[in-house]
């Protein structure tokens, strides 16, 4: 039986995830894509803010295997207007920046994973710019 892409991006998760190396090469992808970006992040807590992504990212994948999208939902208000105001063009950066990453750490990473990744954690992520 083929697996899901919800399968396959839960397992790809779980090659990089345990690696702090894959957060901070993330944060510094992210924040190379943007001055703006990077100016954000000025005087944020890189720790604190890698524990926050490694979640957000699991409740990410979570929704793709069928979790309710309460988490997700919170996500939205705390980065919508009225909280952190993430600008919504941000999320491709962030996106593109997540593949990069992903390629670099897990050595099953291809181009058919990153389609298996996008188709999953897309949904869960437009929910999140949404509340924007």
């Amino acid at each position: 039986m083929a697996l899901s892409d919800s399968d396959i991006v839960f397992q790809s998760y779980g090659r990089c995830c345990n690696k702090d190396a894959f957060f901070v090469d993330f944060y510094d992808r992210f924040m190379n894509s943007s001055d703006a970006i990077r100016d954000r992040f000025k005087n944020t807590e890189m720790k604190q803010q890698r524990h926050l992504l490694r979640n957000g990212i699991m409740q990410l994948v979570l929704h793709a295997r069928g979790m309710p999208d309460t988490k997700l939902r919170a996500l939205g208000d705390s980065h919508s207007r009225a909280g952190y105001a993430i600008p919504p063009q941000w999320y491709e950066l962030w996106m593109d920046a997540l593949m990069a990453t992903l390629r670099q750490h897990d050595d099953q990473f291809d181009d058919s994973l990153e389609q298996a990744w996008r188709r999953a954690i897309q949904p869960g992520v437009d929910m999140i710019r949404g509340a924007y």
